[in-house]
């Protein structure tokens, strides 16, 4: 089955601070797939998920959205082809949850699309479960409150392709769940999804594809079930880990290795 390709970096180097962050990076990402870009501290997946999104340039190498080199593409036109999540949105004005919600369809302003704002707006303040936070001024919210209503605000974007980083860092089970459903919605309705993930378990259950980074390198990019191995896992992690099959999903379960448990003081092993 062929997938459009929605963006893509080929071979790209990118220096930050005078560190090479990535190094000859190439990745692709797809309609109807959700990619994970995974990998410990430091290796370089956000910065990945900025070169997709066109808003950090590499040393060398090239990026392409749409089949079009990043370079091409005007601001207007690139809120209107990608929508990004950062992995700690700011805001310092007091808006509410919906008036943020509501900045989503900016880039839509003044065309035909903007007669679906309010509608749309509902619908993501809805799908987030933030519906109730609406009046509130943001900044009174939770992290976790904040987190869902960030995401709602990309979703109202109504973008082919999202890229979100760490969006389910402040949520508890339930919600990173609902995020990563969310994400398997919009993949099936055709749009293409990148998400920077830490929780391996997620990837596996939720993702088509990973691309695991390891010093600013791809070291693997495939299925997860494909990818995620015992061996590949435990050297990029420096942590010797399992990796079982759950039984009922035929998806990969990703299990640190570790010391067995001394019994309490009083208490025979």
């Amino acid at each position: 089955m062929t997938h459009t390709e929605l963006a893509a970096a080929v071979d790209v180097t990118l220096t930050l601070g005078g560190r090479e962050v990535l190094r000859g990076a190439s990745v692709d990402v797809r309609a109807g797939e959700v990619l994970a870009l995974v990998g410990p501290n430091g290796a370089g997946k956000s910065t990945l998920l900025a070169a997709l999104a066109a808003d950090l340039r590499p040393a060398s190498g090239t990026v392409r959205l749409a089949g079009r080199e990043a370079r091409a593409w005007r601001v207007a036109e690139l809120a209107r082809h990608r929508a990004v999540l950062p992995q700690h949105p700011a805001l310092t004005f007091p808006f509410t949850a919906a008036e943020v919600v509501a900045m989503g369809r900016a880039p839509w302003a003044r065309t035909p699309m903007a007669e679906a704002d309010g509608a749309i707006v509902a619908a993501c303040l809805a799908d987030c479960e933030v519906a109730e936070l609406a009046g509130r001024p943001f900044a009174e919210l939770s992290g976790g409150e904040k987190a869902r209503v960030a995401l709602a605000r990309v979703l109202a974007q109504r973008t082919a392709l999202l890229m979100l980083d760490e969006p389910t860092a402040a949520l508890d089970l339930r919600h990173q769940e609902l995020v990563m459903r969310v994400c398997r919605e919009r993949a099936g309705a055709g749009d293409g999804v990148v998400v920077v993930l830490h929780d391996l378990g997620l990837a596996a259950a939720h993702c088509d594809r990973v691309a695991v980074l390891r010093e600013g390198a791809i070291a693997a990019c495939g299925p997860p079930r494909e990818v995620f191995t015992p061996a590949l896992l435990s050297e990029v992690y420096r942590q010797p880990v399992d990796v079982l099959t759950h039984p009922a999903r035929d998806e990969p379960i990703v299990l640190p290795v570790r010391s067995p448990r001394t019994a309490p003081l009083g208490e025979s092993a």
